[in-house]
C-alpha cells in the first residue's frame, strides 16, 4: 500500500508512503558517523535528477519522550539520498516539500539495519563499471558531458572510465582475475588498439611497471615533445589527418603523434617552404632539405668573408648605436623601462644586429655555384647551413703553366687571361729546348729517381735539424699543417709535416649534441677563423706566418681542440690511458660541465634507474629531498627530480672534473666558470694584427 502522509497516526509497519522532504531527519542511530563526502552527495543528486530515487528510504516515525509522534520521520537507510535532495532544494531544482518515497520500519532496530545496508553490500567490480560506462557511450550515443551530468562526476572522470572500458576484453579479464593492477590497466589504455595492447602484454618481461608498458605501447609513435612534433605543431598535424594519442591518466606533455610517416612528410614540406623563401631571397644555386644534417655530403664548404659596410649602412649603424647608448644612459637608474622606450630599444638592437650581419658576406661566385642545407635542429627550429660547393660546381683547376701561360679546359690562355690561338706566340719558344735541357740531353738523361730520393732525404734530414732549432718557426709550420687540413678541401697536400688531425663525429654518440650551446659556440669560432682564411691554400703559409704570437696560439688551440676525444666506448678497453689523459686535460683546463649540461629528463633522468635518480637528489639536496621522491613512480620521480636538480650544479661522476692539485681554495673560488669565459670569441675578435699578404 502506498499513501501520502503528513502525520504518523495511521501509518503501519512496512507501508510505502510519500513524505515531504522537510519532514525527514537523520536518524540518531544511523551507523554512518563519518559524513558523506561532497562528491558522493553531488553524484547522488545528479543521479536522482536524471532517474529519480531508485531505492526507497527506510524511516520510522519520530516520537517524543512520552511516545507522542512529532510529525517527522527519522531516516534509518538513505541518509545520502536525503542530503542529495536537500542539495537540489538549495539549488532551487525542487521545493522543500517534495514528496519522497519511503518505507516505514518500526519492527527492526534502526542501528542494525543502517549497519546492515553497508556491511552486506558488495561494490561493483571496477571492470564492470568501466564496461557499463563504455556501453552507455556506444549504445546510446551519450558523450562524456552527458554521462557526467547523469552520474554526478566530472567529464574527465567519465573519459577515463570510457577509455578503460575500451581496453581489450582479453586484458580486462586478466584485470578481473587479479593478474593486472589498475595502474597497469591504465597504462594499457593509452591506446585503443587491441592488437597492440595484447602484443605488448604477451611480450612483457618480469618488469611490468606502468611506465614500461606505456613506453612499449608508444614506441612506434612520436612524443609531442619531439623536435618534429614541435616544428609541425599539433594543429597542422591533425589538420592533415593525423591522430594524437593522449594519456588520460598521467601528464603526457601533449600526447603522442600516431603516424611518424605523416609527421616526417609535414616536416619536409615545411622545411621546403622555408628553403624556397631563403633561396629566392639570397640566390643560392641549390638548396637541399633534410630532417637530419647529411654529414656524408663530401662537399667543400666556404664561409662568408669580411666586407666593408656601405657608407649608408655605416652611418645608420653609428646613429642606432648612439641613440641606444643615450637611452641606456638616460634610463639607467630606472627599474623598468617605459613601454615606448623599451620598444624603441628593441628596434635599435634589431637594426644594429641587421647591419652587423652585413659585415660578413659570401662572394657572388660562391652563391652562384654553391648551395645550402636546411635541416631540423634539436630544439625544433629550422637550421640553415650555407656555403657548400658540389664537386661538379668547383672552379676548374689550371691544367699546366708554361712561361706565364695556362691551360684551362684544354684552352691555352696567357697571363692576362686571353686565349692564345694556335698560330699565336713564338713557336721557337715551344720547340727550342732550354740550355739546361741541352746539358741534360748531352749526359743522356735527367737525374734518376733514386738520386732525387737520396738528395731530398738529405735535405729532409737537414730541414728537421734546422726546424728543431727554431721553435717559433716550428710553431708556424705545425699551425700551417693543421689549418691546411682543417679549413681546406684537399689541404692534406699543401703541407710537408706528416701530422694528420682526426676528429671524432660526436653526433653519432649523442643525439642533438650539434644544437647545444657549446656546439654553437664552437661552430661560430670555427666560422670566424674560416672567414679570415685566404681563399687559396697556396697563400696560407704567408697568412700563418703573418699572425702575431697570440693569434698564432689561438689558431693552434682551435685546430688542436677539434681533435680532442674523450668519448668512452665499451669496446675500446685498450684506450684506458687515453681516457686518463683526457681526465688530466679536463683538470688542466679547469673544465666546468655545469656550464654545458644539466640533468634533464631527456639527457639523463629518463635514462637511468630509480636508484640512480634518488642517489642524485640525495647527493645534491640531502636525505630529506631524496625520501620525498623515493616512493614515486619512475616517470613522476624523473620529472620531479629534474625540477629539484635545476640550478644545483649536480653532475654525474663521469662528467665531473677533478680539482687541480695546485689550485688553492682562494683561487678555486675566484676561478671563472666556462659560462663566464668568452676568451675564444674575444681572442678571435681582436687577434688580428695580421700582416696578411
Amino acid at each position: 500500500m502506498t499513501t501520502t502522509t503528513n502525520s504518523t497516526s495511521t501509518v503501519e509497519n512496512g507501508a510505502t508512503v510519500f513524505i515531504p522532504l522537510n519532514k525527514l531527519k537523520k536518524h540518531p542511530m544511523n551507523a554512518r558517523k563519518t559524513p558523506h563526502s561532497e562528491g558522493s552527495i553531488e553524484a547522488k543528486a545528479a543521479s536522482i535528477a536524471a532517474k529519480g530515487i531508485l531505492q526507497n528510504l527506510v524511516v520510522e516515525p519520530e516520537t517524543t519522550a512520552e511516545g507522542e509522534p512529532t510529525g517527522f520521520y527519522l531516516v534509518s537507510i538513505g541518509e545520502g539520498r536525503r542530503l542529495a535532495q536537500l542539495l537540489r532544494v538549495k539549488r532551487k531544482q525542487i521545493k522543500k516539500t517534495e514528496a519522497v518515497r519511503c518505507v516505514i520500519d518500526t519492527a527492526n532496530d534502526a542501528a542494525e539495519i543502517s549497519l546492515d545496508e553497508n556491511v552486506t553490500r558488495e561494490n561493483l567490480h571496477p571492470a564492470d563499471e568501466f564496461e557499463r560506462f563504455h556501453e552507455l557511450s556506444e549504445n546510446r550515443g551519450w558523450g562524456a558531458e552527458e554521462i557526467a551530468a547523469r552520474f554526478g562526476v566530472t567529464a574527465h572522470v567519465v573519459k577515463q572510465r570510457l577509455r578503460l572500458g575500451a581496453v581489450s576484453p582479453k586484458l580486462m579479464q586478466v584485470y578481473r582475475d587479479g593478474d593486472l593492477t589498475l595502474d597497469q590497466l591504465m597504462a594499457f589504455a593509452i591506446t585503443e588498439d587491441h592488437a597492440r595492447q595484447e602484443y605488448v602484454f604477451d611480450n612483457l618481461s618480469y618488469n611490468r611497471d606502468p611506465s614500461t608498458i606505456r613506453r612499449d605501447l608508444t614506441k612506434p609513435n612520436v612524443a609531442a615533445t619531439d623536435r618534429r612534433a614541435a616544428f609541425v605543431g599539433a594543429h597542422a598535424y591533425t589538420e592533415a589527418g593525423g591522430n594524437i594519442i593522449r594519456d588520460l591518466f598521467t601528464e603526457d606533455r601533449g600526447g603522442f603523434f600516431e603516424d611518424p610517416t605523416l609527421l616526417d612528410r609535414l616536416v619536409i614540406e615545411k622545411l621546403e617552404g622555408i628553403a624556397e623563401q631563403v633561396q629566392e631571397a639570397e640566390g643560392w644555386k641549390w638548396v637541399s632539405v633534410h630532417i637530419d644534417f647529411p654529414h656524408a655530403h663530401g662537399m667543400r664548404r666556404s664561409y662568408p668573408h669580411p666586407v666593408e659596410l656601405s657608407e649608408e649602412d655605416a652611418v645608420a649603424y653609428d646613429a642606432a648605436q648612439d641613440e641606444l647608448d643615450r637611452l641606456t644612459s638616460e634610463y639607467d637608474s630606472h627599474d623598468e623601462l617605459p613601454d615606448d622606450v623599451d620598444k624603441r630599444c628593441g628596434e635599435l638592437e634589431a637594426e644594429i644586429e641587421r647591419i652587423d650581419a652585413l659585415r660578413h658576406a659570401y662572394e657572388a661566385q660562391e652563391i652562384a655555384s654553391g648551395g645550402m642545407f636546411i635541416v631540423l635542429s634539436h630544439d625544433g627550429e629550422a637550421r640553415i647551413e650555407r656555403g657548400f660547393i658540389r664537386a661538379e660546381d668547383e672552379a676548374p683547376e689550371p691544367e699546366a703553366a708554361v712561361d706565364g701561360e695556362t691551360f684551362i679546359d684544354g684552352v691555352r690562355v696567357n697571363g692576362d687571361g686571353e686565349i692564345i690561338e694556335d698560330g699565336d706566340g713564338d713557336e721557337s719558344d715551344v720547340s727550342a729546348p732550354h740550355a739546361e735541357d741541352e746539358v741534360a740531353e748531352e749526359d743522356g738523361k735527367p737525374l734518376s729517381d733514386s738520386l732525387i730520393r737520396d738528395l731530398t732525404a738529405h735535405r729532409t734530414m737537414a730541414l728537421r735539424l734546422a726546424l728543431g732549432e727554431q721553435p717559433d718557426m716550428a710553431l708556424v709550420a705545425v699551425v700551417h699543417t693543421l689549418a691546411a687540413q682543417t679549413f681546406y678541401r684537399g689541404g692534406g697536400d699543401a703541407h710537408c709535416l706528416e701530422i694528420r688531425p682526426t676528429s671524432n663525429y660526436l653526433a653519432a654518440h649523442a643525439d642533438g649534441i650539434e644544437d647545444t650551446a657549446a656546439a654553437k659556440m664552437l661552430a661560430d669560432r670555427h666560422a670566424g677563423w674560416a672567414s679570415d682564411m685566404p681563399r687559396d691554400v697556396a697563400n696560407l703559409w704567408s697568412f700563418i706566418a703573418g699572425l702575431d704570437h697570440a693569434s698564432l696560439m689561438a689558431l693552434l688551440a682551435h685546430c688542436a681542440s677539434l681533435t680532442a676525444n674523450a668519448v668512452k666506448l665499451p669496446w675500446e678497453s685498450s684506450k684506458r690511458h687515453a681516457h686518463e689523459t683526457a681526465d688530466k686535460l679536463a683538470t688542466a683546463v679547469t673544465l666546468d660541465m655545469t656550464a654545458h649540461w644539466t640533468p634533464t629528463l631527456r639527457a639523463y633522468l629518463g635514462r637511468v634507474t630509480k636508484a640512480h635518480i634518488v642517489a642524485a637528489v640525495r647527493e645534491a639536496l640531502g636525505d630529506e629531498a631524496a625520501e620525498r621522491i623515493a616512493d614515486m613512480k619512475k616517470q613522476a620521480m624523473a620529472e620531479t627530480a629534474e625540477q629539484l636538480l635545476a640550478g644545483t650544479g649536480w653532475l654525474p661522476p663521469v662528467l665531473r672534473t677533478e680539482r687541480p692539485a695546485w689550485l688553492t681554495d682562494e683561487q678555486s673560488e675566484a676561478l671563472p666558470t666556462e659560462a663566464d669565459e668568452t676568451a675564444p670569441e674575444a681572442q678571435h675578435d681582436d687577434h688580428f694584427a695580421i700582416a696578411a699578404e
